[in-house]
């Protein structure tokens, strides 16, 4: 495939998937594989860190006067009843914290299973199961609060739970984050956001220590010429205009619909990539 083409395709799939509960990691992963790229290549590797934090870059700028007005109202809330132990801020930090620590100390155990097309098949299927019958059971109730009402416990849950996906890649982040947010009490439009804006620290931690360890630790000097820096930004563009239609989207779904299609579409993927793991 024609590289320009391939970096495209790239940037639309990381872009689709960062923020929908499917794992953009396996998606990115099982694409790279059907496209023959080699996944030990420094560049490449580097290409997927570029065009996640594209991805990543659209959340700080579409929920911008949100975060703004979490600033502004820092420590008492924007209702006046929060302290500087419970403002959502506080407890964004808080929740990145509980996923952060753990997965620094299985950093090698993350990247053993990071290539494991049957680990992101069972994954995807696994999650798909759980994900379905939570908001089968909770999403439908009604559930008052908002960001601004979220509890310290429930907070933690997240950032605990956030880990698997990190562990396990197919589980997803998004997935991981919105289903604790569920079973911790909180609607789906409540436990979405919060799952947008724990996002914001753990992908730009995350995927900005995967891109020194990636140059780090390549075989070699990792140089770049012109045509490489040109893909890198022309992924790097469209995952962020793809993010940013996602989440919008996704934001409107929520309020009036349920997972039970995502769920499904990880059933039939994940067993795809079980098939053809196996085969």
């Amino acid at each position: 495939m024609n590289d320009y083409l391939l970096s495209i395709l790239l940037g639309v799939v990381e872009g689709l998937t960062e923020f929908l509960p499917v794992s953009s990691t396996a998606h990115l992963r099982i694409t790279e594989a059907l496209c023959g790229i080699d996944l030990s290549n420094g560049y490449w590797k580097m290409f997927s860190i570029v065009i996640q934090l594209g991805a990543i870059l659209c959340l700080p700028i579409y929920f911008r006067q949100r975060i703004l007005e979490f600033l502004m109202t820092f420590p008492r809330g924007i209702r006046g009843d929060r302290t500087a132990l419970n403002h959502p801020l506080t407890l964004t930090l808080a929740a990145f914290v509980c996923t952060a620590a753990p997965a620094y100390l299985l950093t090698k155990v993350i990247g053993k299973h990071l290539e494991s097309l049957v680990l992101m098949g069972s994954a995807l299927i696994i999650g798909g199961v759980i994900m379905w019958v939570v908001d089968a059971i909770y999403g439908n109730r009604p559930r008052p609060g908002d960001v601004e009402s979220i509890t310290t416990g429930q907070a933690l849950i997240v950032g605990l739970c956030q880990l698997l996906s990190a562990v396990f890649p197919g589980t997803s982040r998004s997935m991981s984050t919105i289903t604790a947010g569920e079973l911790a009490g909180l609607s789906r439009t409540t436990a979405l956001e919060f799952s947008f804006l724990l996002s914001i620290p753990t992908m730009a931690v995350a995927t900005g220590y995967e891109f020194l360890r990636t140059v780090r630790h390549a075989e070699g000097p990792l140089t770049i010429d012109t045509h490489g820096f040109v893909l890198l930004g022309i992924g790097f563009v469209i995952s962020f205009f793809v993010a940013w239609g996602v989440v919008a989207w996704f934001m409107h779904w929520v309020r009036s619909r349920g997972f039970a299609p995502f769920a499904i579409y990880r059933f039939v993927v994940g067993a795809a990539v079980l098939v053809w793991a196996w085969r």
